[in-house]
């Protein structure tokens, strides 16, 4: 799965680190992760905490405490998962990154794993909800179309006032 793309970079000796990872994603919703409260205690490092694509702080106690209250929704089955990356950040520390499309929602997802024995856990998820599923692109406003990029994605150039 290595892809010249830089947001879907995997070296090839991180293939099988890949596929292991793959299978726990998106994290709380799938069997590999999990399905008990016991089996999330688990799986989340004491430290973790959590970025939702609200852009709210989760602390592991809330995450862990919610999930007694209401579990998981069903469903990532149904859910698309894509243009996955991986990068060792540390020694059995890695950073997974992928797109998921959910309910008609798209967010790129973050997740930061560790292999502890043979057991993973993550230290840290951030989901980011986005709008359009584009990359390397000046944002542009709406009501200022005259900062659009060209067909090639570069700004364009800003008018003279002469």
């Amino acid at each position: 799965m290595a892809n010249d793309r830089p947001f879907a970079h995997v070296d090839p000796e991180l293939l099988p680190v890949l596929e292991e990872l793959k299978r726990r994603e998106p994290v709380f919703h799938t069997a590999e992760f999990g399905t008990t409260v016991d089996d999330f205690e688990r799986s989340v490092a004491p430290e973790y905490w959590e970025v939702g694509a609200t852009g709210r702080r989760y602390s592991r106690e809330f995450i862990l405490g919610t999930f007694r209250a209401f579990p998981p929704v069903a469903g990532a089955d149904e859910w698309e998962c894509d243009d996955f990356g991986l990068q060792q950040l540390g020694q059995n520390t890695y950073l997974l990154t992928y797109t998921l499309k959910q309910w008609g929602r798209l967010t790129r997802r973050a997740t930061i794993w560790q292999r502890v024995g043979n057991h993973w856990r993550i230290l840290y998820h951030q989901g980011t909800a986005v709008t359009h599923n584009e990359d390397d692109m000046v944002p542009v406003e709406e009501k200022d179309a005259t900062q659009a990029p060209n067909e090639a994605g570069e700004p364009k150039p800003a008018e003279s006032a002469e």
